[in-house]
């Protein structure tokens, strides 16, 4: 889970960058703020993964958050993205909503849970 946990990070770091330094001219406002949501989930739920690495906190919520910041952000990074690539992916949008819908379960699961 360590590596899991430093690529969405670092990811999360870099992505940021790209959209603060590269992204800003090329975007719509819309995008734009897209972008950075899809960031910031990803960043805060990498930083509360590594919170709980070492804890007595049920895995399911880190599974949870690890899938919920592929299906939210990256969705959205790749809806984002979709033009510059050359590929419709107009069906990923459905998607996002599942990966907040998953956030929110692995905070449930740290509720819910007798060891957290």
């Amino acid at each position: 889970m360590k590596k899991i946990i430093a690529f969405l990070g670092a990811s999360a770091v870099l992505m940021g960058a790209l959209g603060a330094h590269t992204l800003q001219d090329v975007l719509s406002s819309q995008e734009m703020n897209s972008f950075k949501t899809a960031v910031l989930y990803q960043l805060m739920h990498s930083v509360a993964l590594l919170a709980i690495a070492k804890s007595d906190a049920p895995k399911v919520s880190s599974i949870l958050w690890v899938l919920g910041i592929l299906f939210f952000s990256f969705s959205i990074y790749l809806l984002v993205f979709d033009r510059f690539l050359g590929i419709d992916l107009g069906f990923l949008g459905p998607i996002t909503p599942l990966g907040g819908v998953l956030f929110v379960a692995g905070w449930l699961s740290l509720w819910t849970s007798n060891r957290a």
